[in-house]
């Protein structure tokens, strides 16, 4: 068996040899807001750190707020010094990078597996939620589907515009879920979708959704939850590059128009054991209602990871399948934990409230821990939609109520790890008060 340096030279020498116009590597991690930050590396250098030697990049980029700024939190950022902390790189993920003008390539790096993890690093905190569960003998399999809005490539006065249906040339203003709008824009779509297999990504189904140029991406079931997440996470950068490539704008923003409806990351959730059994579906599937209360009771206490930012909030509730409680249904998509159908060698969950600009590891790592708590606390879940069309708990729409919900939950505090907790909610709080410094001309239209 190959030690790691060794598969990863190899890794690295084999995408040189494949790609020797490639002078560069882009090494990026994903931060708290969900943005990618990091370093582009001269090839012959990755190939050093892959034999050994060290790669440190500052512990506090995990920290950048939305606009890219940092806050204080704690010790952190303006106490601290501002550390370096080692990275790794993850195996697998060395990939040809083909929306740039110029030959380039990218791989992901992470502070977990690392002598010294970041505690509140996204992909380390989804780790260590892995780690636990397997060493019960839970083993999950992940799936994602994610949407995404294109638009024209220009803003009109900072406000996105339809994209212009390439057809016609007019713009793709009419909200359907017609299989011709697959059509139209199939050049672009087949283009994302072969850019992201290119990446190591499994995806499967493309839908045009609701909105006008709105459209969703399935990937593949993965017994992996890491790589599960690392695919949702590629796949959004990948995307909009290649839409800027074609002359459009993808987004993942949850609420880009009030008259539309929102863009999600749905993700399916089985448990198996060791020997390949559905936890689920044992016992008359009474793990899958213990599961589905765990996860509905820290539901409300995870909103800042399911709608991290002012935008995802104006998503719940507006318009068709958004939730506005914590509920669950068989086949229902009104509810945020949906029961699809399926034999009991399939049985999972849908979890449909995260937003779609979401950070994919957080909102994995905080359903695992709802299913978790389920399984240990055995308690029954409330009423499903489908006997009670107004079942469901209440849960937090407003930032500053939604982080102190998150950062008082012992459970939540137990599951992801308190510094993580403290550290994102003081992120998620420092961030919506910058949002809230801006004047918007509304305000002088209403009160000047």
């Amino acid at each position: 068996m190959k030690s790691p340096s060794a598969t990863l030279l190899a890794e690295v020498r084999t995408f040189r040899q494949n790609h020797p116009d490639v002078r560069y590597v882009d090494l990026i991690a994903l931060d708290i807001p969900g943005h990618f930050y990091g370093k582009r590396y001269p090839v012959e250098m990755l190939e050093k750190v892959a034999a050994g030697s060290p790669l440190k990049l500052p512990q506090n980029a995990v920290l950048l707020g939305a606009q890219g700024g940092l806050f204080k939190i704690g010790d952190y950022c303006f106490n601290d010094g501002d550390p370096d902390a080692n990275r790794r790189l993850v195996p697998g993920t060395l990939k040809p990078v083909s929306w740039e003008s110029q030959p380039l390539g990218q791989m992901l790096i992470t502070s977990d597996g690392t002598a010294a993890p970041i505690e509140f690093e996204p992909r380390e905190v989804l780790a260590k939620v892995l780690e636990r569960l397997q060493h019960k003998g839970i083993h999950p399999v992940v799936a994602f589907e994610l949407e995404f809005y294109l638009f024209d490539k220009k803003l009109d006065n900072g406000l996105p515009q339809f994209a212009r249906d390439p057809l016609s040339d007019d713009a793709d203003d009419q909200p359907n879920l017609h299989i011709e709008r697959l059509s139209r824009f199939s050049e672009v779509l087949d283009d994302m979708a072969q850019t992201a297999k290119q990446q190591g990504i499994d995806i499967t189904v493309i839908t045009a959704e609701i909105g006008p140029g709105q459209f969703e991406i399935n990937f593949g079931h993965c017994d992996d939850g890491l790589r599960a997440a690392d695919w949702a996470a590629l796949f959004c950068r990948s995307t909009r590059g290649v839409a800027l490539k074609h002359g459009y704008r993808a987004s993942f923003m949850a609420k880009p128009y009030l008259q539309f409806p929102g863009s999600g990351m749905h993700v399916h959730v089985s448990l198996y054991d060791a020997a390949g059994n559905n936890l689920l579906a044992a016992h008359q599937q009474q793990p899958l209602r213990h599961a589905v209360a765990g996860c509905l009771e820290l539901l409300p206490h995870c909103m800042p990871i399911f709608a991290p930012n002012h935008n995802a909030l104006r998503r719940l509730g507006g318009t068709v399948n958004a939730a506005t409680r914590a509920s669950w249904g068989f086949e229902d998509r009104d509810a945020c934990v949906r029961i699809p159908e399926s034999d009991p060698r399939n049985l999972r969950i849908e979890h449909r409230l995260a937003s779609a600009d979401a950070n994919p590891y957080l909102v994995l790592a905080a359903i695992l821990a709802g299913l978790e708590h389920g399984l240990e606390a055995k308690r029954e879940p409330i009423t499903p939609l489908n006997e009670d069309r107004n079942s469901g708990n209440d849960f937090p729409v407003e930032m500053l109520d939604a982080v102190r919900a998150m950062q008082q939950q012992p459970v939540v505090r137990d599951k992801l790890g308190a510094e993580f907790v403290d550290v994102y909610c003081e992120n998620k709080r420092q961030d919506h008060l910058a949002f809230q410094q801006e004047i918007h001309a509304r305000e002088y239209r209403w009160f000047l």
